[in-house]
């Protein structure tokens, strides 16, 4: 047996973060009192040191081909870690007043974490299960973690169901893709398919059915049905976290399937992607429209910028996935800096979900109202904020790559989208308001001012996130 073969050193921030989180868990057994706050800070340190370890890193295949590091796991795995980081933070002074603060919070989390790693690493459709699992297991849990509130149970419990058969829908489809081409192995399958004519039918309509499990978890239409209600009903918190570490690490693993295993196959899934994009991008557009909810707003929201980021897939060029992952950094930083400020919206001690309370904000907070404001022309795309350039460089291979008549779409839905987004502002500085929000704990100011700075000037210093993203795409389409 080679040693390359069981390579268990690649793996290393992976079982780290693993042994971490089995010890913190431990470490909040046996503390009881102050249990939450060291839980959480430790869970934090754990973060800080697999990034060092991720950076460090080699790069090659281990476990028998079934785990591959390579900059574009590095990448991921970096976004995932400051998405999670964020999450983290945006907890502590939210669980403290609802009453949430157990320790079992940053513990689940750090699990899910160490899921999304194996994902964006997996070179077999065995490591990719469970990975896949890992991340929903301890999501779902997540999600009911408010276990005293009617909304939060139901949507824990409408995310498993669904989540139950989005796996089955994958098991099948990997089922199909190992039946036909002999292989679970990427690679393996990759020189299987190198010929498309060799692609028999069975094997295509597993790719269709291996697309449909990965597109539930970036909640793509028509797989998006459970994420407005699982938005609005779990805890804040878990919504922000959902809404950042899970997307990098599903649209990764996407971007890797079809990329590695079903490259050659481009003509045969292309047209897939390019549907399920235009829909997201439509109804993301639409249905936001007509909400009062800003959770579920942001839960269309984030439907509408994955069909964004779905375009640089369709394009299936080293352009285009060097564009979705540029769009995935814009949207981690401008999304958790939305949640920071959603955070924000408490009076006399009672978290505020409606976007009219957020009326007269300009005049009662000017800060907050200014970061808010920051974050919304960034995901309506507008110029220089960091989110017009994720959309540019999706927008840009797309033309580049002749599919015009995606790019126009995504534009339009864009001008509508912005609707949307500057209703906000519109309430925070034209509305009649009421009284000031509570005094915000320093993590929702630090979080709000870290992102907001970022999603701000990102233009002054994008040269080193397209460098690393171009390194990153060359693995999958070079």
């Amino acid at each position: 047996m080679s040693a390359a073969s069981l390579n268990w050193a690649l793996a290393l921030p992976e079982i780290v973060l693993a042994c971490c989180g089995m010890a913190i868990l431990v470490i909040g057994v046996l503390r009881k009192s102050d249990a939450t706050q060291i839980c959480s800070m430790l869970t934090l340190g754990a973060y800080l040191v697999t990034a060092m370890l991720v950076v460090t890193s080699g790069t090659g295949s281990a476990y028998h081909g079934q785990f591959v590091v390579d900059p574009f796991s590095s990448f991921a795995k970096l976004l995932i870690l400051a998405a999670a980081a964020f999450g983290l933070i945006l907890s502590l002074d939210y669980n403290r007043a609802e009453g949430l603060s157990r320790f079992e919070f940053p513990v689940l989390m750090l699990l899910s974490v160490t899921g999304m790693m194996i994902m964006v690493s997996a070179s077999s459709m065995m490591s990719l299960y469970l990975g896949l699992e890992l991340q929903s297991l301890a999501l779902y849990v997540l999600t009911a973690f408010a276990r005293d509130n009617l909304r939060s149970s139901e949507a824990g419990l409408k995310y498993f169901v669904l989540g139950a058969l989005a796996s089955g829908l994958l098991l099948y489809g990997i089922s199909l893709v190992y039946g036909f081409s002999g292989s679970m192995d990427f690679v393996e399958i990759a020189r299987a398919l190198s010929d498309p004519a060799k692609a028999s039918t069975g094997l295509i309509v597993g790719v269709v059915f291996v697309v449909a499990g990965l597109a539930f978890k970036i909640s793509a239409v028509p797989f998006h049905m459970w994420t407005p209600d699982v938005y609005e009903g779990a805890p804040t918190p878990v919504t922000a976290f959902l809404g950042t570490a899970p997307k990098v690490a599903a649209i990764a693993l996407i971007l890797r399937v079809m990329g590695i295993p079903f490259g050659h196959l481009l003509a045969s899934w292309q047209q897939l992607i390019v549907l399920v994009s235009v829909c997201s991008m439509v109804l993301g557009a639409l249905a936001a429209i007509g909400q009062t909810n800003i959770k579920r707003l942001m839960a269309y929201s984030s439907i509408g910028h994955m069909g964004y980021a779905l375009i640089g897939l369709a394009v299936g060029t080293t352009d285009g996935a060097r564009g979705v992952l540029i769009y995935m950094v814009t949207y981690v930083f401008m999304n958790a800096g939305t949640f920071a400020c959603i955070l924000s919206m408490r009076r006399k001690g009672i978290a505020l979900e409606k976007i009219s309370d957020l009326a007269g904000l300009g005049r009662t907070d000017p800060m907050l109202a200014g970061w808010l404001t920051v974050f919304m022309f960034s995901m309506a795309g507008v110029p220089p904020m960091a989110g017009f350039f994720g959309k540019l460089y999706v927008f840009l291979a797309a033309v580049q790559g002749g599919m015009w008549a995606l790019a126009v779409i995504g534009v339009l839905t864009s001008v509508v989208g912005a609707f949307y987004y500057l209703r906000v502002i519109k309430v925070m500085y034209f509305d009649a308001g009421g009284e000031a929000f509570d005094a915000r704990p320093a993590s929702l100011s630090i979080v709000a001012a870290a992102t907001g700075l970022f999603t701000l000037f990102f233009f002054i210093f994008p040269a080193p996130f397209v460098g690393a993203a171009q390194a990153a795409a060359k693995v999958l389409f070079g």
